[in-house]
């Protein structure tokens, strides 16, 4: 017999109204399975059913079934609330439906939304508001059970740290003893958005639980306690942690301090410094080095051998430049003035200013600034000698110079020496120069650029006399010299979240006239609310309602910095709003640009956000989401980034086809052809646009930075916001702050060498010398190599066109051919065979070979060089590019990339061990991406090396290392041993290697094919048949 489907519930309800409690029971045990079908039926009798789950005559599991039954259909009903209340109502009823096939939509909308109302319960309860329910609570007690039990211990950390429950973390923790763990809940609280009060209570007892770090066991939470330690700030913590490292791990505290330095601001490593004990007999020498190395001096001195040591800087990228942009006009040479300064940041390298001494001296005015301030740009970390190397450009103790331009020069450079102190912890010597200059100089350009150089060198410094010298300066109320004041005012207290110092900036914005003062004073107060959060709230505010567009201009930017890094999703919201509401395309722009520093933690995340704003009408807003990809995606080389660019490159607006060309080179940086697609048409497009004289300025203005940037720092640097040890790079995310000003002022633009990470391996033994040893890179060597060297352009040799013939002329020389012939005079000679054969021919020989090839290589069809050996033998090629290796020994102090960090290994048998991981990515994934890197013929390079979307992996830098055999005899690399320039060396090789380059020009384009040359036409068109003509 076939079972009948129910068409309706009625005859189960009219059961709710029997008066006999048996019929109720058996009804409400119907209805269940009911409701998912009938629920609309049903609930015309919502009110019977609640009355029957509040009745008291009936048995406790009849009212359970009853509060279920009314709990199912407020869910039907989108009213999850009552839902929720009826369900903690329905005790056992709940807990047994929670186990039924069918019903896990509704179980799980139902704790989740239990889930969401604990957490709201539990925070107000912290607060002393609320308490919190019975039933709730064991509902969530049993979510927590689960989760333990099935070993789902992160979904467990998550509801502990949203609901205020640490105790959770710890009874995981106690099961567990995974330090991962607790790297996963401080990588939570730190980048989900969570207030700073609640952030810092929880990284106060997570640090207790990670356990004490040992060189044995290569501890793989250090760079999570590195973190933590950098993030809170407080020497109260790190000194003892320091301490006890001490006495049997002292190589374990010097790799502490090293990471500390990384990330640390400079008060805090100061403090830190300070509160170190003095040591006794043993222990003085150790805590003498921990003082050098937190300094910070000791890091940017191998930084820096390390960038002179591997400077690849290609100089004739630098040189095609340099002869197609006009160096008399003043953006072009700025443009050339930036890029030899990106291309050339940290390498020490002023080659190419050497050799252009007469370019150079075409600057003028704020060129000249802009030039002299670049030297600081390439020498930045040179602290030791910049004194010297600006000596002569500096202001003579006499006060301003009376030469006619000498200003610019003295103010750029005073601006370079800043930035060669930028973040050496050797600020104050020099910020007491600077602070002497400022308060000396009379002239506004002087004044400019020793306020720049001052707060750059002293970012984060909180020097209050500094500040109040500043304070002078700005008050004279001159346009150029108040600006750079405003900037340094806030680079000075930075993320001190001073209400006063911004007050009075505020004050005095509202009252002057010059927009270049309210600018730098509107970005000032972003830059004291670094980092703070809900406490620059109030301020954000006050200037985002402000009516002048300046003012609000500066509160994205402190809407930015205040939540930088946070992911923040109210503050991406609010971003989102001005960029397509606002009323001023600046600050439309600058809202776009500044979703970068909230987003740049997830990169990945950032293409599609911004994807609709660069299809926008508004070419401010295209041009901000330019700039947004660039600094979020920078050094990801990510496709997605990229394929939102290119076709931004042909926009109708120039200014938008700048933004896309600098954005590009920062995506692109130390990317290889091999993993990135788009590396080499990038490079081509930037020649082309640079070469193009019909472009406009601002676009060729964007392609020679975009070459800076894709080369930086001897193409050993990397665009980085986030540091080594998983914080926020300070100096970085400022240096990209002010970078985003040259749009007003382009001397600002130097500012995006604080952002620019050298990425390298530097080893250090436990006297702090760097040994000779190699390490091994687990990967194809091509994934990670530097970019070919450019080639040269070849010297065209001037070729002989056959000379057009009238053909009155050939019928003429035809007749005097046949009356010769008929004389028996023959003119038909050999040798005028040959001539006539070399004319036709002429166009067939349109390349020559080298002098040097031999007789044999050259082709006796078109007599250019041929490729004999490998036509014979057409299967020679393809082996050599699968002989391939699948990894490469390194030295120390070579260049190792971001995405590369997870397949370094140093060898078991090798003398020189690290103390900790070289990367913080797991070994299980370092497995897997190897496995992706071997096969060849992958399509996707990137994802095959296991690029994720994170930023920045962490790892690498400067590395001690354990010495495995300390009685043997160890070799050193020495600093002081006069090394060979390396970009002259490249420089004459790509000149010597004239057959290398030569040899493949005769398969390059035939003449005839040449567009430039229409008019050398086939050689058919003068075989004319004379015979016939009459």
């Amino acid at each position: 017999m076939v079972a009948r489907s129910q068409s309706s519930a009625a005859g189960v309800l009219a059961l709710l109204y029997e008066p006999e409690s048996v019929f109720k029971q058996h009804a409400l045990k119907a209805l269940n399975p009911l409701v998912p079908q009938f629920w609309a039926e049903i609930s015309e009798h919502i009110a019977l059913i609640e009355a029957l789950y509040e009745s008291n005559e009936l048995p406790k599991d009849v009212r359970d079934s009853a509060a279920l039954v009314a709990s199912k259909v407020y869910y039907f009903l989108g009213e999850y609330d009552e839902a929720l209340s009826f369900a903690l109502g329905a005790g056992n009823a709940f807990e047994a439906e929670s186990r039924a096939y069918g019903a896990e939509e509704y179980v799980e909308t139902v704790v989740s939304k239990a889930i969401d109302r604990y957490i709201q319960l539990e925070s107000e309860a912290t607060a002393g508001k609320g308490k919190i329910d019975a039933r709730l609570l064991d509902i969530i007690e049993g979510i927590f059970r689960r989760c333990i039990e099935d070993g789902e211990y992160k979904q467990a950390i998550g509801i502990a740290l949203e609901s205020h429950r640490f105790d959770i973390i710890e009874q995981i923790y106690e099961r567990t003893h995974d330090t991962l763990l607790l790297s996963y809940a401080m990588d939570a609280v730190l980048d989900t958005g969570f207030s700073l009060s609640y952030r810092d209570q929880v990284l106060h007892k997570l640090l207790p639980l990670f356990p004490s770090p040992t060189t044995e066991a290569k501890s793989p939470h250090v760079h999570a306690l590195t973190r933590l330690l950098v993030i809170l700030s407080k020497p109260s913590l790190t000194v003892p942690l320091l301490t006890s490292l001490v006495p049997h791990e002292k190589l374990l505290a010097y790799q502490f301090a090293f990471d500390l330095v990384e990330g640390g601001a400079q008060d805090f490593l100061e403090s830190v410094r300070n509160e170190l004990p003095e040591g006794d007999e043993k222990t003085k020498d150790i805590y003498d080095k921990l003082r050098n190395i937190l300094g910070g001096q000791e890091s940017v001195k191998l930084y820096l051998e390390f960038l002179k040591r591997n400077n690849k800087v290609d100089l004739l990228i630098l040189k095609n430049t340099k002869e197609v942009l006009e160096p008399r006009s003043s953006i072009y040479h700025t443009a050339l003035t930036l890029q030899n300064a990106f291309m050339h940041s940290g390498t020490t390298s002023d080659l190419f200013l050497r050799d252009n001494l007469e370019w150079l001296g075409m600057a003028s005015n704020w060129s000249k600034f802009s030039a002299t301030a670049a030297l600081g740009v390439i020498h930045k970390g040179y602290f030791e000698e910049g004194m010297t190397i600006l000596g002569p450009y500096l202001p003579q103790a006499g006060g301003d110079s009376s030469m006619q331009g000498a200003a610019y020069s003295e103010g750029g450079a005073l601006y370079a020496l800043g930035l060669i102190n930028a973040g050496c912890g050797s600020g104050r010597s020099v910020e007491g120069y600077l602070r002497e200059t400022l308060k000396a100089a009379q002239g506004e350009v002087v004044q400019h650029g020793a306020a720049l150089g001052l707060g750059v060198a002293g970012m984060g410094g909180k020097n209050p006399e500094a500040y109040d010298d500043l304070k002078q300066t700005l008050f004279t109320d001159s346009a150029v010299a108040g600006e750079a004041a405003g900037y340094a005012m806030g680079l000075i207290m930075l993320g001190t979240a001073d209400a006063n110092s911004a007050d009075e900036m505020l004050t005095y914005a509202r009252e002057t006239q010059h927009e270049k003062i309210i600018r730098g004073l509107a970005v000032g107060v972003g830059f004291i609310y670094y980092g703070r959060q809900e406490e620059a709230d109030a301020t954000i505010k006050l200037l985002l309602a402000e009516k002048d567009p300046i003012l609000r201009y500066g509160g994205v930017y402190t809407l930015a910095l205040a939540y930088a890094g946070t992911s923040n999703n109210d503050a991406v919201r609010r971003l989102l709003h001005i960029a397509v509401s606002d009323t001023s395309d600046d600050v439309r722009r600058a809202a776009v640009t500044s979703l970068a520093f909230l987003l740049f933690k997830n990169p990945g995340q950032v293409p599609r956000i911004v994807q609709l704003l660069s299809e926008s009408y508004n070419p401010h807003v295209r041009c901000g989401a330019t700039l947004a990809l660039g600094i979020a995606c920078a050094g990801t080389g990510l496709q997605d980034a990229v394929e939102i660019l290119e076709p931004m490159t042909k926009d109708s607006v120039d200014f938008v086809r700048q933004g896309a060309f600098v954005a590009l080179g920062m995506v692109l940086v130390q990317q290889s052809e091999a993993s990135s697609a788009s590396l080499a048409p990038t490079r081509a497009l930037y020649t082309k646009v640079v070469s193009d004289k019909h472009e406009d300025p601002m676009a060729r203005f964007g392609a020679a930075l975009g070459q800076g940037f894709i080369d930086a720092g001897g193409r050993n640097v990397t665009i980085s916001l986030q540091s080594r040890a998983g914080s926020r790079n300070t100096s970085a995310i400022v240096g990209m702050v002010l970078f985003c000003q040259f749009w007003y002022w382009y001397p600002l633009a130097h500012c995006a060498c604080l952002a620019f990470e050298p990425t390298g391996i530097i080893g250090l033994n436990g006297d702090l010398r760097p040994p000779k040893f190699d390490f091994v890179s687990n990967a194809k060597p091509s994934l990670f190599a530097y970019p070919s060297p450019t080639k040269p352009p070849k010297k065209e040799t001037v070729t002989k066109v056959a000379t057009a013939v009238l053909s009155t002329t050939a019928k003429m020389k035809a007749r005097e051919k046949k009356k010769a012939a008929a004389e028996g005079e023959s003119m038909d000679t050999q040798e005028d065979k040959l001539d006539a054969k070399k004319d036709a021919d002429v166009e067939m020989n349109s390349e020559e070979p080298p002098a040097s090839a031999k007789p044999s290589d050259i082709s006796p069809i078109s007599g250019s060089i041929s490729n004999l050996a490998d036509d014979s033998k057409p299967s020679t090629s393809k082996p050599a590019r699968k002989s391939e290796p699948s990894f490469e020994k390194l030295p120390n102090f070579s260049r190792v990339v971001p995405a590369q960090l997870a397949h370094i290994t140093f060898p078991a048998d090798g003398r020189y061990q690290p103390v900790r991981a070289v990367s913080i990515t797991t070994p299980s994934s370092v497995k897997s991406s190897k496995a992706a890197v071997l096969p060849a013929g992958s399509k996707s390079p990137t994802a095959a090396i296991g690029l994720s979307s994170k930023k920045y992996a962490g790892g690498g830098g400067i590395l001690i290392l354990v010495d495995v055999s300390p009685d043997q005899e160890a070799e050193f690399i020495e600093f002081d041993a006069p090394a060979a320039e390396p970009v002259p060396a490249d420089v004459t090789t790509d000149g010597q290697n004239g057959h290398a380059i030569a040899g493949p020009a005769a398969s390059g384009p035939h003449i005839a094919l040449d567009e430039n040359a229409p008019e050398s036409d086939p050689p058919e068109s003068f075989e004319y048949p004379f015979d016939n003509d009459n």
